[in-house]
């Protein structure tokens, strides 16, 4: 797993390691078993301190998501995928071709962020989780 961390975001480095590991988990990308990156790696690779990796990991720990095993590392032991993503490699087909078409249309990053971002609170509801 490849960690990417944009530091204009706002969000705190430790929060968007725990949220690109759950999203790894959604998709498939990791599965229980799965080790995760050491955290002297993600410092290497991402020039972060060590400790934002540990509180990420604790964290994911703490979602029961990961488990640390001393001299070993720490391992996935719980998936977030469902069923439907099944439909994975359909669903990323369809979305890249929508992307294509509304980037061609002139549509920007924060453009289709915000239709995505409506569309989202359209099926689930805004930020109560409400919806169908």
């Amino acid at each position: 797993m490849d960690f990417r961390i944009n530091r204009g975001s706002g969000i705190p480095t430790y929060v968007q390691l725990v949220l690109q590991v759950k999203q790894a988990l959604r998709r498939g990308d990791l599965a229980p078993g799965d080790r995760l990156p050491t955290a002297k790696d993600v410092v290497g690779a991402l020039a972060i301190n060590p400790n934002t990796v540990h509180k990420a990991y604790r964290e994911l720990e703490h979602d029961s998501l990961v488990e640390a095993r001393p001299g070993l590392g720490t391992f996935v032991i719980r998936s977030l995928a469902k069923a439907g993503m099944a439909e994975r490699v359909a669903l990323e087909s369809e979305l890249a071709r929508w992307v294509g078409h509304a980037v061609a249309t002139g549509l920007d990053r924060g453009d289709l962020e915000a239709l995505t971002a409506a569309a989202l609170d359209a099926e689930f509801g805004y930020e109560t989780g409400e919806g169908r």
